[in-house]
């Protein structure tokens, strides 16, 4: 294709396509966006629930984000622990079980985030405004509780429903640049007292998870997921997102939170889906990548062992380690979701070095939350489990299908995004890094802007890691295609 023939590019139809071609349902139904659209708010609130709408509750999420799924609060506790309060959006109680809402969320399993079109699970009247805890107006959610301790470990807590109302919501830039000392405190901060104190407190909370997790064996990996910047929909650039301390502080209560309700869902005896990365199989393959830095792993898997490799590679060579991970994550093994019943030992998530781990906290976006969230519900209320075991298998099978399928339509698009971004530059010269090479083919990232083609060209003898000169040769917007050969110098 030429590099002149840009202008039929259609991003969200491409998305569009992408999302079917993987099995998605990519809109509502007309009947249910007329069933969700009957749905009003609730303004009377059952004896039942505990009332904590004064506390200091606020959300920390994406500048764009308003389906809301989780609001946080700390206080100090006697013996220089932190208690935390994790609320988290009801959701169940607008989409009930078999409901037209509830079986769509469950054909396509989760939202699908394509850069240019997200697709959300639920249609926006629910999730971005009736179950979502946004700023300013009172909530039904279930709240997590859980204690950080002086060293970092947690001791499990109360669950509960509850009225919560978010005091503020925070953008993850602004709030990460403040905790890093990098950037302003945010404006809100002045027109709330305590705020700042508060995310204070969470901060150092989360400094605390952060640090034990490690010390356990906790992989800390980089992402080489770029994000497109758009201008009246057109892609201008390519970034790599950068976490900072306000995106580690909720990634670290999630975790502490998921944990907290699979340890109260094994103690209730019901059968749960937990969320799983196994043991790897191909323990050999990492053995055999860390042996090309000269270092050593021991014969068996051992995940304190592969954290520290991991930790002194970033150290020692910060440009390539995104590259490294992205290999150690593909002899890892993909997450998984699978039905666990009462009393038998969890599998455990391998990459963060836990045992006991489920997905509860994000019911708005993926649908093994919202079963997770009924099943915490029957249990508090002593009643009968909603799904049998067989219910629970069967969905715990879907949702890792369409966990793993909306990664394909994200990736997919992040190649889209990147062909298009570099229509017009053929014929020029880029520095690059080799990514991949094998009988499939052999890749290389390019430096600026950070996107990956397919050398076809002048691959012969390349290594992983091998730093390369390449010219951009061809393109194809609408396959994601970017092929390159490469320079001799």
């Amino acid at each position: 294709m030429s590099d002149r023939e840009d202008s039929g590019v259609d991003l969200h139809h491409i998305a569009r396509e992408a999302m079917l071609r993987y099995g998605f349902e990519p809109t509502f139904p007309f009947q249910l966006l007329r069933e969700v659209k009957a749905l009003k708010e609730v303004t009377t609130f059952g004896k039942d629930l505990r009332d904590l709408r004064s506390l200091l509750w606020s959300s920390i999420d994406n500048a764009d984000s308003l389906d809301l799924d989780q609001i946080e609060y700390c206080a100090k506790g006697p013996a220089g622990e932190i208690d935390v309060k994790v609320a988290i959006a009801d959701v169940d109680l607008f989409v009930p079980k078999d409901s037209r809402a509830d079986e769509h969320a469950a054909g396509n399993g989760n939202s699908v985030y394509t850069g240019i079109e997200t697709f959300p699970m639920l249609p926006q009247h629910l999730s971005e405004d009736l179950s979502s805890l946004k700023a300013g107006v009172l909530r039904v959610a279930v709240v997590v509780e859980f204690a950080v301790m002086k060293d970092g470990s947690i001791r499990q807590g109360d669950i509960y429903r509850a009225i919560v109302e978010n005091k503020a919501k925070l953008v993850y830039e602004e709030v990460g640049a403040w905790l890093e000392d990098k950037g302003p405190a945010p404006v809100i901060f002045e027109q709330i007292p305590g705020l700042s104190e508060q995310i204070r407190l969470q901060d150092e909370a989360a400094v605390r998870l952060k640090a034990f997790r490690l010390e356990q064996g906790a992989l800390e990996l980089e992402s080489l997921e770029t994000k497109a910047i758009k201008e009246n929909d057109a892609v201008v650039a390519l970034v790599l997102p950068q976490e900072n301390k306000a995106q580690y502080l909720i990634e670290n209560f999630m975790i502490a939170a998921n944990r907290t309700v699979m340890d109260f869902l094994f103690k209730a005896g019901v059968p749960v889906i937990q969320r799983i990365v196994r043991v790897p199989k191909n323990w050999k393959g990492m053995v055999e990548l860390a042996a090309t830095f000269h270092e050593s792993l021991p014969p068996e898997p051992d995940a304190r062992s592969l954290a520290k490799f991991l930790i002194k590679r970033k150290l020692a060579d910060a440009v390539r380690f995104p590259d490294l991970s992205l290999a150690v994550v593909k002899l890892m093994g993909p997450g998984e979701y699978e039905m666990l019943e009462p009393g038998k030992p969890p599998v455990g998530h391998f990459g963060l070095a836990i045992s006991d781990y489920t997905h509860a906290t994000a019911p708005n976006r993926r649908y093994v939350d919202v079963i997770i969230q009924r099943l915490l519900k029957a249990a508090l209320a002593g009643s009968q489990c909603p799904y049998s075991v067989q219910e629970l298998t069967q969905h715990a099978q879907w949702c890792s299908d369409r966990d793993k399928a909306s990664k394909k339509v994200e990736r997919f698009m992040r190649k889209v995004e990147a062909a298009v971004l570099m229509t017009g530059r053929i014929g020029e010269i880029f520095d690059g890094i080799v990514t991949g090479a094998s009988d499939k083919g052999t890749y290389v990232r390019l430096m600026d802007p950070p996107v990956e083609g397919k050398v076809v060209r002048g691959a012969e003898r390349m290594y992983v890691g091998e730093k390369v000169r390449v010219q951009l040769r061809d393109l194809d917007p609408r396959e994601g295609h970017i092929d390159l050969a490469r320079v001799r110098s």
